[in-house]
């Protein structure tokens, strides 16, 4: 099963940074057209809600993607391990609250964990309907 792990430092301007490596590595794999677009978006809400909302100062946010021959699983942890996310609803002028509303959309599956010291929130996407497929030797 493919996986790649990498860390961002909690600050915004590292976001876009976690997207372009999220887009490399589906490429790499030969994911592409609607589920690496579902992928990224999805990635970019919830590395941008890990920074948000994590109030341990100088964080590092882990983002993890892994495939295999029927899923591919986006997992992103922070250390604030007891600030658990939650679906709101935002109204017509708030600038935020929609970012688990999309993932909620765009993935077959979401949730969150807690881990000892951290916790993880994760999306699984199918690919059983997808014409790409992740090699098992990458």
């Amino acid at each position: 099963m493919p996986t790649t792990t990498f860390h961002i430092p909690k600050n915004r301007r590292h976001v876009s940074a976690a997207r372009q490596r999220i887009r490399k590595t589906l490429a790499d794999w030969g994911v592409d057209g609607e589920l690496a677009d579902s992928v990224a978006v999805s990635a970019n809400e919830l590395v941008t809600n890990a920074v948000a909302h994590c109030r341990v100062t100088l964080a590092r946010i882990e983002v993890t993607l892994r495939a295999d021959d029927t899923d591919l699983v986006l997992e992103v942890s922070d250390p604030d391990r007891d600030r658990l996310p939650h679906l709101r609803t935002a109204g017509p002028e708030d600038e935020g609250g929609r970012g688990l509303v999309l993932v909620t959309r765009l993935a077959d599956e979401w949730g969150h964990r807690q881990q000892p010291y951290a916790k993880c929130v994760w999306a699984r996407f199918s690919l059983a309907q997808e014409a790409a497929r992740v090699p098992a030797d990458v």
